[in-house]
């Protein structure tokens, strides 16, 4: 499996459902709390192309998006190819 981030803050309920997805799958993800650490966003931002929203989700060296992404891979049948690598 590759390695997942997804970069959170705790009142984002776009956040918790695609974390209950990625659980759902069985995968484990490295999460970053935006809310406690600036220099996170600032990380988050860059990786991101300018997102600044939550969720942020990045499958091994692929930028998925946000939680709308991650959820249209996953009815699309695609999701679990990318996680399988």
């Amino acid at each position: 499996m590759k390695q997942i981030e997804i970069y959170t803050s705790p009142l984002c309920g776009y956040c918790y459902a695609a974390k209950r997805l990625l659980s759902k799958k069985g995968v484990t993800f490295t999460e970053y709390d935006v809310s406690r650490d600036p220099s996170l966003r600032t990380t988050m931002m860059q990786r991101a192309k300018g997102g600044r929203t939550v969720p942020q989700i990045f499958i091994g060296e692929t930028y998925v998006g946000g939680s709308d992404e991650l959820h249209a891979l996953e009815h699309a049948g695609k999701l679990d190819a990318l996680l399988a690598g």
